[in-house]
């Protein structure tokens, strides 16, 4: 009998999980050898984002798989301790210390250290006590799965008081429970007729040539508040357009431009959604929006559509019976889509509350809201084509509060690169605020707005 011919073996080693497995090759056969080891695949942090606001201030965490976080809040002084597991300290972790502002309302600083194997501990040193939110986000978009602290003050904020504090508001018009008293009429508006060159640039020279009536808005008893909702924000950027341009940039640009301008005629003050580049819930826009008890509503955007192509302005109002056209639809869904972007604590989120509050909108609102939206169109389409030239109406989230009358406006299709050259432009940016303004003080030339008692 002959001896075996010597076999020859070769090991491939693969690490995956907690174990180990080795595959022999030996001649025509696989072996398998299985065994466990002590390593596990640590998560990889891919981006680390700080978004520092007056309302709360956000840090996210950007991962390549769902992490578990455990956190607490120590006192004297003020600290957040949270714990990750499943995560190894790394460079871009680190980076998080440098990315904490001086001017961040509630985080002094912040220290990151590994707690443990497998465990990094973020302490964040605090201004002043805070109520924390710690929540992760599935996959959406072009994000991966995200791990985020939303710090919000433990005392809430008014409002009122605090657009007082700001400046924003003077604090002599203070509300009463009683109506305010009689005021002189509004004098006239200045003209808002564009001024030469640049502004003349983006004017239709048939409309340059007109000389629209500035209409009176009759004797009021109070102030009129509007309340200007710039879209998307922090996390969510909206719509890109291929120079690179945000819509949640350009949309609050316009906000700026249209708030300054409201503020000059008499007896009118504006209250901004949001004011920087941070995240405000949908429902929340609304809220806001109710607790100032705002006369008017207006969402500033610039979307984008499937074909580059599309452009032209748009103003929506409310549906209650489905959207005027496929293409009102598809933006009500991607709009409404937003808080997937920008990330709600679903678990925190009392989704009855809004549910209710998105389903009370009435008739005499959609009413008043198409009435507005027919004005501000009017005016608008004297500085861009319009995408159609009839109000459109689909079922926005933004558009529900139930007794504001409420519009959308898509300013143009950043998605278009003719139009987004438009929206980053000061001028365009100027000529659509003053649209919009003519829009609201025809409005309520139009629509004089009922006495309302406001508390404190």
């Amino acid at each position: 009998m002959s001896r075996p011919s010597q076999i020859r073996t070769k090991s491939l080693t693969a690490v995956s999980g907690k174990t180990r497995r080795t595959v022999l090759k030996a001649g025509g056969t696989l072996l398998l050898s299985v065994f466990a080891t002590g390593v596990a695949h640590a998560a990889q942090i891919l981006a680390v984002r700080v978004w520092p606001a007056a309302d709360y201030t956000r840090v996210t965490l950007e991962n390549d798989s769902n992490l578990k976080a455990t956190h607490f809040v120590v006192k004297d002084p003020e600290r957040l301790v949270v714990d990750i597991e499943g995560l190894e300290l790394s460079a871009t972790l680190k980076g998080l210390v440098a990315k904490i502002q001086s001017n961040d309302p509630y985080i002094r600083q912040v220290r990151v250290g590994q707690n443990r194997p497998n465990v990094v501990r973020l302490v964040f040193d605090l201004k002043e006590e805070i109520t924390p939110q710690v929540f992760t986000l599935a996959p959406v978009g072009d994000y991966q799965h995200r791990l985020v602290f939303d710090l919000y003050p433990a005392k809430e904020l008014d409002p009122i008081a605090a657009l007082i504090e700001k400046g924003e508001w003077s604090r002599d018009q203070k509300f009463d429970p009683t109506p305010l008293a009689p005021q002189a009429e509004l004098r006239p508006a200045p003209k808002l007729e564009p001024k030469p060159d640049p502004l003349l640039k983006y004017l239709d020279p048939k409309v340059a040539r007109l000389e629209p009536r500035e209409e009176k808005i009759p004797a009021l008893t109070r102030l009129l508040t509007i309340a200007l909702d710039p879209g998307h924000g922090g996390e969510d950027p909206g719509a890109i357009g291929r120079g690179g341009s945000r819509e949640k940039d350009v949309v609050l640009a316009i906000a700026k431009r249209l708030k300054a301008k409201i503020e000059e005629q008499p007896n009118m003050r504006v209250m901004l959604t949001r004011d920087g580049d941070f995240f405000v819930p949908l429902h929340m826009r609304v809220e806001k929006a109710r607790k100032v008890q705002a006369d008017l509503f207006v969402s500033i955007h610039a979307d984008a559509f499937v074909e580059p192509t599309a452009r032209g302005s748009s103003v929506f109002a409310l549906s209650e019976k489905g959207a005027s056209s496929t293409a009102a639809r598809w933006l009500a869904n991607k709009e409404n889509a937003a808080d997937l972007i920008g990330g709600v604590n679903i678990k925190n989120h009392d989704r009855q509350l809004a549910s209710v509050l998105l389903d009370l909108s009435t008739t005499a609102q959609i009413s008043d809201s198409m009435k507005l939206a027919k004005a501000v169109l009017g005016e608008i389409g004297g500085i861009n084509r319009l995408h159609k030239g009839a109000v459109e109406q689909a079922g926005f989230a933004v558009l529900k509060a139930p007794d504001i009358p409420s519009i959308l406006i898509e300013t143009a299709f950043i998605s278009n690169p003719e139009e987004e050259a438009k929206l980053t432009d000061d001028a365009y940016q100027d000529q659509m605020a003053i649209a919009v303004l003519k829009g609201i003080r025809k409005y309520f030339a139009r629509n004089p707005p009922l006495s309302k008692n406001r508390m404190t």
